[in-house]
């Protein structure tokens, strides 16, 4: 059985983060993480691909995507070396110091035992490490980047704060789309790397090695200090022995890919620290699963769960006016140039004589065969194409004599205006944390009423509608919204942080109260939503963690056993 300073389970915002400030401070770290390595050039691009790139290893998927579907919520997660760093869209914002709130609601309480000021170094050290910088919106061509023009143009006709938020991506220097960057294959992959190429794939995982993820940067750097990183390792069970804890998984596939369809084979390690870093559903699940061997958990195991208030709205076929005297022309804002994400406003609540639930809207951009998808779809294009055969059935009877048929081709293909003119909208903010997570036959079920969040999503939806009229088109809200159901790609609670045993399971510095040596660090340890995306505020929490977890250990005279 191989033994460790410290055993970290998973390898996201947290997990990456402790790893590599474990290893720094000289103690021996294994990193369990259950998904597989995506070095680039390895994203699937192709339908057959995209198909097998779920996590679900009953059905031998071993992909980076982990959805949970709920009564009132889906949740998107990633399974992967690097966590949700996969597939985020890069944006490093800083929970806002008012929205650190003690407040209660109907059912619960939101408290924030840690202040803007406790993470302020954390924030930074994160945002140097991940390399955050503003989207190069000073120079040619991103400075022409539609969606962004569009995003600022709208802030300033509402009066709403406009930003260019730190993105953990590479641009170069100067940015220049698709040069290589300097010490490229510095990293755990060995792989060459090169600058954002504007392609809108972030969310798929970049091919191009661009995006600024947990594994080039943390856990590369861990891995430099010596950290045991494995993969295909899916922990299952944990428990406190003397001297600290013993942590059993299954390693998927360990007959290698020779022989797929060989049974998982199951392991162990022991090690005097246990850091659970595996999600906030991941997390909540293994605390639920585990509970027989951890007695004295706290009761607020499972609570103060939340989306993130994320939301999802549609600006469709914008248009403008190009001069007062003119007729109303497409407003081409092209979504799916630059990365997933390049501004932002802000929505505060403010002054309105209602609590600060605010909340932040940003551009969102995808791949660009996804346009072809949506203006080439079968009904669409199937009558268009009928009528360019029906052209050139009429000329052959009629034995017209015309050669270039250019213009029919490129009827029958579409102007693509539809794409062109839309934008998606994505929302965040501070929904109300009253959800609940709990075991149901063995599965995690989850309890979360979203009617005490009604109002905030009111409001956002009305300031998306204004978002959209501002810019001179229809507005969309996600069409799971009508159905009363939300997705959210930001789940936060479930193992929160408190003042008390009884108000949190963990103290500001991620401890579990009751277990010495056990600690949380990823989303579950929010007591309630960050607001803007939640990365950023995980990894400086984690950061935070880390830096007492080896205070504590050079106070501590044993060694593991």
């Amino acid at each position: 059985m191989d033994v460790f300073d410290a055993v970290v389970v998973g390898s996201g915002f947290g997990g990456s983060v402790t790893a590599f400030r474990l290893a720094e401070a000289d103690l021996s770290v294994c990193v369990l993480e259950r998904g597989k390595r995506f070095p680039p050039g390895s994203f699937p691009r192709s339908p057959h691909e995209a198909a097998k790139n779920f996590w679900d290893p009953d059905s031998r998927l071993y992909g980076m995507y982990d959805m949970w579907s709920f009564s009132k919520m889906d949740a998107l997660v990633s399974s992967g070396l690097g966590g949700g760093s996969l597939i985020y869209a890069n944006v490093l914002i800083r929970k806002p110091e008012s929205w650190f709130a003690h407040e209660s609601f109907d059912g619960g309480y939101e408290d924030w035992p840690v202040t803007y000021e406790d993470l302020d170094p954390h924030y930074r050290s994160v945002e140097s490490m991940l390399g955050g910088r503003e989207y190069p919106f000073d120079v040619e061509p991103y400075r022409s980047t539609p969606k962004t023009l569009a995003m600022r143009r709208a802030a300033k006709r509402l009066g709403l704060p406009w930003e260019l938020p730190l993105l953990a991506v590479s641009f170069g220097d100067p940015p220049v789309p698709g040069a290589p960057l300097d010490g490229g294959e510095d990293n755990l992959h060995h792989s060459p790397r090169y600058a954002c190429r504007l392609v809108g794939e972030c969310d798929l995982g970049c091919n191009f090695g661009s995006k600024n993820s947990m594994d080039f940067t943390y856990l590369s750097a861990a891995y430099r200090l010596g950290a045991d990183i494995r993969t295909h390792c899916e922990v299952r069970s944990f428990e406190p022995v003397r001297e600290g804890f013993q942590v059993s998984y299954i390693e998927h596939r360990a007959a290698g890919e020779e022989d797929p369809s060989a049974p998982p084979v199951r392991r162990t390690v022991r090690a005097r620290r246990l850091v659970l870093s595996a999600g906030t559903l991941g997390t909540t699940y293994l605390l639920l699963r585990n509970r027989s061997a951890f007695p004295a958990l706290s009761p607020a195991l499972g609570t103060h769960f939340s989306g993130n208030g994320d939301f999802l709205g549609l600006v469709l076929k914008a248009r403008e006016r190009q001069d007062p005297s003119g007729e109303m022309e497409p407003y081409l804002m092209e979504p799916s140039f630059g990365p997933v994400i390049t501004s932002a406003m802000r929505v505060d609540r403010k002054g309105t004589g209602e609590r600060d639930r605010g909340f932040y809207i940003e551009d969102a951009g995808y791949p660009e065969f996804l346009n072809w998808l949506i203006e080439h779809n079968v009904l669409t294009m199937s009558n268009r194409v009928a009528r360019f055969l029906l052209r050139r059935g009429w000329s052959q009877l009629t034995g017209t004599a015309r050669s270039r048929v250019g213009r029919q081709l490129g009827d029958a293909m579409g102007k693509g205006l539809f794409t062109a003119t839309s934008l998606p909208l994505l929302g965040m903010g501070r929904d109300v944390p009253n959800g609940r997570m709990f075991l149901r036959d063995g599965h995690l079920d989850l309890d979360w009423k979203l009617a005490a969040s009604d109002q905030y999503f009111d409001q956002m939806n009305a300031t998306m509608e204004r978002v959209s009229h501002s810019l001179g088109g229809r507005y969309a809200a996600n069409p799971l919204w009508l159905l009363n159901r939300l997705i959210t790609v930001h789940p936060v609670g479930g193992a929160p942080m408190g003042q008390t045993a009884r108000e949190g399971v963990v103290d500001s510095f991620g401890r579990v109260y009751g277990y010495p040596g056990l600690s949380i660090a990823d989303g579950s340890v929010l007591p309630g939503p960050v607001g803007p995306n939640p990365s950023l505020t995980i990894a400086a929490l984690a950061d935070r963690s880390a830096l007492r977890i080896a205070e504590d250990r050079r106070h501590d005279s044993g060694s593991p056993s």
